[in-house]
């Protein structure tokens, strides 16, 4: 089955960058289209940015757009979300996403729409 591993979290201060990855193994990485979501403490889980499956296409939240970029790379099968401009707010677990359907602009900031997950990474910005 598909997995999902994280890395890069970790602690910055506002106006800086940190760069997160996720490895994905278990099935053919090009047919899934993928997703980075945050959760801040008592907030909602939400959908930060996406990116297709053939990477033609990518789509972010308004709050993060012009600051972060997403990128996949289909030969070593890892999507990154380069964040730059950070701030308080950019603060939670962010979570790599997979979503086996073909991801829009309607659809793919929905939790629902993604089947496999990875086991998040801490992002604290002060």
């Amino acid at each position: 089955h598909v997995q999902l591993v994280e890395s890069g979290g970790g602690s910055a201060y506002a106006g800086g960058s940190l760069r997160l990855s996720c490895a994905f193994s278990g099935y053919t990485y090009s047919a899934y289209c993928m997703g980075w979501f945050r959760q801040a403490p008592g907030k909602e889980r939400e959908g930060v940015a996406a990116i297709r499956r053939d990477g033609g296409e990518t789509w972010y939240a308004a709050s993060v757009k012009g600051r972060f970029t997403i990128s996949r790379d289909d030969t070593s099968n890892t999507v990154t979300l380069q964040m730059n401009s950070l701030n308080a707010e950019d603060t939670g677990v962010y979570y790599c996403a997979a979503d086996p359907g073909s991801c829009g602009s309607e659809s793919w900031s929905r939790a629902t729409e993604y089947n496999y997950w990875g086991q998040g990474t801490q992002v604290t910005v002060s």
